[in-house]
């Protein structure tokens, strides 16, 4: 087993707040992830953006020294880059180098997150980005992360989760180059801040880093306290009306479980049974996919998953002390959306109902034992899951699900299924054309029988005239229909 070390370095009193993170090895290549536990919850009420923009700002608007432009042709013969990822509790800043480099991409690194720019031209263009992404990235161009951000704005309307990251259009018109730096003045401070490195850096080197970023300001301006979403009392459902081919779904509802609690291994699995993202094995995809060839992809999640049609695993360092449980269902044609809908609360409300079959449980429990190492495979990964497990104040992420596994029973997995899983008070959101027509689909218990092009078996059809009478228990006032347009405007 790989020793996970943790290097909480204290020189002086007035540095103990900073908390550091240090794999040492033998790689030639030496990773960082920068992380202040600060992000788009932080943002003041009227600037939704402002963390976002921010966190861009440093890394794509130059040092005081260097433009931009300056500082991605020195780093170009290096191969190297700083990057950004803003979420609602995390701001992370990563790159890496070979460690022949390392002074010089440590030089730059600094200047960025210590001495930024803050020039008005590269403002703008990170701006114009921001609202470039919100207007064709996410609502033109991605319907399966549109429905997802969609879902948590709705279920955490009211709280600091409440708005997306990147912010709205109009939010982020009016933000200033002033309020980008009033922002970091407040909230890049000593005690936020996680310093990650790995790889084969000098021994010294993470006291340099130390003495570094002791120049940031000791304590973080006030934040109001997160307090949990509003209790959802009867299922409800937001159509995005939007010129598409098929309908996108996500269906959740908040769950008191994160990496902290002792169910979540167990919830863990349940998902993972029901629909691993971007795997074959799940029930989800099993009945949806496979033996009805309903759409492409039906997965289950506990944790936020940003990004999920690019990737095969999640990005690290997007630590949430609030979660949802997730069903994600996408892409299904128009005529067949019911049934899809109605067949992926049928099968969770069986997993609840039934449990996890024994059989089932020994095949997740196998495949996640070896699939944790999968997601801290490289040092950029391990790096940032031990970072989250410093934040969630828990031993290393893997061993932690490792052990929990091998201890694992099926009646374990079957009473977080029964305590934190249901398919009555949830939020349904679709991305769909002829929202109107969804709309008057979804409030009415008519039928919604499936056809297929080619016989299927007789369990398949005899089950199918079950889920197509599946009631949704819908009201016309429980669905509302947004234009593409309204979203994040």
């Amino acid at each position: 087993m790989r020793l996970l070390v943790a290097f909480f370095l204290v020189v002086s009193s007035a540095w103990a707040q900073i908390r550091v993170m240090a794999l040492p090895g033998k790689s030639p290549l030496v990773t960082f992830r920068i992380v202040f536990a600060v992000g788009s919850e932080a943002d003041p009420a009227g600037k939704p953006g402002l963390a976002y923009l921010t966190a861009m700002m440093i890394a794509e608007g130059g040092t005081r020294d260097l433009t931009y432009q300056q500082v991605t042709e020195v780093m170009f013969p290096m191969a190297a880059s700083v990057s950004a990822q803003v979420d609602q509790e995390m701001s992370t800043f990563a790159g890496a180098t070979h460690v022949d480099n390392l002074n010089q991409y440590y030089q730059l690194l600094r200047a960025l997150l210590l001495d930024p720019g803050w020039r008005e031209d590269d403002f703008k263009r990170v701006k114009d980005d921001a609202i470039n992404y919100l207007k064709v990235g996410l609502r033109g161009n991605n319907d399966e992360e549109l429905g997802k951000e969609v879902l948590y704005q709705n279920i955490y309307e009211g709280t600091p989760y409440g708005h997306y990251s990147v912010g709205t259009v109009s939010s982020l018109k009016k933000i200033t180059l002033d309020d980008l730096k009033q922002f970091y003045r407040t909230q890049y401070s000593q005690s936020n801040l996680i310093l990650g490195i790995a790889g084969g850096y000098p021994p010294a080197f993470v006291e340099t880093m130390k003495k570094d970023f002791h120049k940031l300001t000791e304590g973080a301006g006030f934040r109001p306290r997160m307090k949990p979403p509003a209790l959802i009392e009867s299922t409800r459902v937001e159509i995005v009306d939007k010129d598409t081919r098929s309908v996108a779904y996500s269906i959740g509802f908040p769950i008191g479980v994160t990496r902290q609690s002792p169910d979540y291994p167990a919830l863990l699995l349940a998902a993972s049974y029901l629909g691993q993202h971007r795997m074959s094995g799940g029930v989800l995809y099993d009945q949806m996919r496979e033996k009805r060839g309903l759409n492409y992809g039906d997965y289950a999640y506990i944790e936020y998953f940003p990004r999920g049609m690019f990737l095969m695993e999640p990005n690290p360092n997007l630590a949430r002390h609030y979660q949802i449980f997730q069903l994600w269902i996408r892409p299904v044609e128009p005529p067949s959306a019911k049934f899809a809908l109605r067949l992926a609360l049928y099968e969770l409300d069986k997993l609840i109902k039934e449990g996890i079959p024994q059989d089932g449980f020994e095949r997740t429990r196998d495949f996640l034992t070896k699939f944790v190492n999968v997601l801290t495979r490289t040092k950029r990964a391990e790096l940032g899951y031990a970072i989250d497990s410093i934040y969630y104040t828990i031993p290393s992420y893997g061993e932690q699900i490792k052990t929990a596994l091998a201890k694992m029973t099926r009646d374990d997995v079957n009473r977080a299924i029964r305590r934190y899983l249901r398919t009555d008070r949830v939020v349904i959101v679709a991305v769909s054309k002829n929202g109107e027509e969804l709309n008057r689909l979804l409030a009415s218990d008519d039928p919604s029988p499936l056809t297929y092009n080619s016989p299927k078996p007789a369990a398949i059809t005899e089950e199918d005239k079950i889920v197509e009478k599946w009631p949704l228990h819908l009201r016309p006032e429980d669905i509302t229909v947004r234009p593409v347009a309204e979203v994040f405007q």
